[in-house]
């Protein structure tokens, strides 16, 4: 799918007229409809503003086969402390990895005893 398909899905997805998106996207309102017809392509500036009114990744406008993922992801407390670990030493990693399979399993034996009762 083209940028310009993809322009025109979100924005419809939105429910957005062209005007609409411009002023969300806050580009010239006049450029949207060659946008969307594949007809100019937009400088990097707007296809970043364009990502922020959609909140959809740069890769997923710009790249034909990328996956559509969120520009901004809002990350838990969990995760967070997660990516600040660093480096972990390889039997670190393993041990963390093994809480993390005993958490999960007794998540699950919850659900399903819940289910059963």
């Amino acid at each position: 799918m083209s940028l310009g398909e993809k322009l025109k899905t979100l924005r419809r997805e939105k429910g957005w007229s062209q005007d609409e998106f411009a002023f969300h996207a806050q580009i010239d309102g006049r450029q949207v409809s060659r946008y969307e017809n594949d007809r100019v392509m937009p400088s990097v500036e707007v296809v970043i503003k364009m990502a922020k009114a959609y909140n959809v990744s740069l890769d997923y406008l710009l790249i034909d086969d990328a996956p559509r993922r969120p520009l901004e992801v809002t990350v838990s407390r969990l995760a967070e402390r997660v990516m600040g670990l660093g480096t972990l030493s390889e039997e670190d990693e393993r041990a963390l990895l093994h809480i993390l399979d005993s958490l999960e399993a007794r998540s699950k034996l919850k659900e399903l005893a819940a289910g059963v009762g």
